[in-house]
């Protein structure tokens, strides 16, 4: 009875451990209001969310170091990695940071003395002056922005080394993601770690951050600037170890310091704005060490199309983001407006009624499928032969039937899959590439592994198939409305941003194969 006893009492602790163990590394969660937070307004913003031009992909709310709403809009899911643009920078600065403290480069270093081998036959004085602190303000001193034209290099070191530097580096605010670059490429260097690899120990395992994926440059070098792909929980985290100055379960795992330095204004954008102009914008209250400083004492890591890591210190809250908008500063007002008012410092009384609500809107949170059926006409097998494209697409074959419909891709680079739903998100995996605001960089998405997507068609009539691909890690969706004409087919390629840009739209015509 007593051996009996003891062994309860030892499996009742592994059991524990394991459990413990399981969820050490997940942020704990409580109810809006224990945290002072109240229910209906979130779900106020939520409405807000749904009645906005803004298309949200996730949403979580920390207060006191909890979660207190989270949510995916189908077919994003939890479990999914998203592309964070810019807010990839947060990262590379934090890589920085680290490297510092372990005495492998200083701020003051200049920026030609990691590359001896790189630099032009003459680098003029701005150049020589140019510091690894200006690469992390964004005060390098390049007008305009180089990144377009620098990615489109082998080299993108050499390349950055050859624009000329206009004005003296400090002095300038120029947003410059190739200066990001720069960054990961010295970190490398000095680390003789990709910066992936070198935040792994130091911030991912600490954080419970695991299988990051980040896009490399043709010298096998993380982007910096853009390029990396982790959870919604995994945004939450980052926020909220800073929020925590560098503290994460009792431990400092941020050199000391650097949260309070990266966060700071070393830069004003437009000093000559008037006070009024910069009040109104949060891309005017100065910048840190690859960090935007936000209106209501906030501060913000962000990437392109709403990608958000939001630290509000005098609210001890976080708040982490994925989307597709144009308009940046729209999803940020409605946080101000909606969330930020019902903060409070005491815990509010149990609504048992809001909270169910809230739970059911977060649940059923979820982004629209048309819901026509399949036109007879169209459920055929057919293959076209296209003509020469920007899209490199050599032909298309169709097979609709039975609320499916498989499209094959055959492209110069592979053949490619792409199974659609009638009615419904049918998801996958695909090798082939969809739009993505860096596709002219050399090595664009490489060192990422098959892209996820989910997938939908719809019949506009008897002879227009309208075929939408989400790609579920990444903002964006791609349209292919496809025309038939007898053995004739004429494709337009659109993608969801920056649709008034030219290259949003892309025409393909084909002739049916011969048989």
């Amino acid at each position: 009875m007593k051996r009996m006893l003891v062994s309860v009492v030892l499996l009742s602790s592994f059991l524990h451990f394991s459990v413990s163990a399981q969820t050490a590394n997940a942020l704990p969660r409580s109810t809006p209001e224990a945290e002072g937070v109240s229910a209906t307004a979130i779900s106020t913003f939520l409405d807000s969310v749904a009645a906005s031009k803004h298309e949200f992909h996730s949403f979580m709310l920390l207060r006191h170091g909890k979660v207190v709403a989270e949510g995916w809009w189908n077919p994003y899911s939890r479990d999914l990695r998203h592309s964070l643009y810019s807010l990839s920078k947060s990262f590379t600065a934090t890589a920085v940071g680290f490297a510092r403290a372990e005495g492998k480069l200083s701020l003051d270093d200049k920026v030609v003395s990691f590359f001896p081998n790189e630099l032009p036959d003459s680098a003029n004085a701005n150049l020589q002056q140019l510091t690894v602190k200006d690469l992390l303000t964004m005060s390098v001193g390049q007008e305009p922005d180089p990144t377009g034209t620098v990615v489109q290099d082998s080299n993108w070191v050499k390349r950055f080394f050859t624009v000329l530097i206009k004005y003296q580096p400090g002095s300038r605010f120029l947003y410059n993601s190739t200066a990001t670059y720069m960054l990961s490429a010295i970190v490398q260097k000095v680390t003789g770690e990709k910066v992936i690899d070198y935040l792994q120990p130091r911030l991912f395992d600490p954080l419970g951050i695991t299988k990051p994926d980040w896009e490399e440059s043709p010298q096998h070098t993380n982007t910096g600037g853009w390029g990396l792909r982790l959870k919604t929980e995994d945004i939450a985290k980052f926020a909220q170890l800073f929020l925590q100055k560098g503290k994460w379960n009792g431990k400092q795992v941020l050199p000391q310091g650097w949260v309070e330095e990266a966060s700071t204004a070393h830069i004003i954008q437009h000093p000559e704005y008037s006070q009024a102009k910069r009040d109104s914008s949060d891309w005017e209250q100065g910048y840190g060490y690859q960090m935007w400083r936000c209106r209501n004492n906030a501060y913000r890591g962000d990437g392109a199309f709403g990608q958000y890591a939001i630290v509000l210190p005098e609210q001890d809250a976080v708040i982490a983001i994925t989307s597709e908008t144009a308009d940046m500063q729209g999803e940020l007002n409605l946080i101000w407006k909606i969330l930020l008012p019902t903060m409070q410092k005491e815990k509010l009384a149990a609504n048992e009624g809001a909270d169910a609500m809230l739970k059911k809107k977060l649940a059923a949170l979820s982004l629209p499928v048309k819901k026509e059926v399949m036109s007879a006409s169209l459920t055929k097998t057919a293959s076209f032969v296209m003509e020469p494209n920007t899209q490199n697409i050599r032909s298309l074959s169709f097979n609709c039937k039975n609320n499916s419909c498989e499209v094959i891709v055959k492209a110069d680079n592979g053949i490619y899959p792409v199974r659609f739903a009638a009615n419904n998100w049918q998801q996958g995996e695909t090798g082939l590439k969809g739009p993505y605001l860096v596709s002219g960089a050399q090595n664009s998405l490489t060192g990422l592994p098959a892209f996820k997507y989910a997938a939908e068609y719809t019949s506009i009539d008897a002879n227009t198939l309208e075929l939408v691909v989400r790609y579920i890690e990444s903002p964006h969706t791609q349209t292919m409305l496809c025309r038939f004409d007898g053995d004739n087919i004429t494709v337009d390629v659109k993608r969801s941003f920056n649709t008034n840009a030219p290259g949003a739209v892309v025409t393909l015509k084909g002739k049916a194969e011969e048989k």
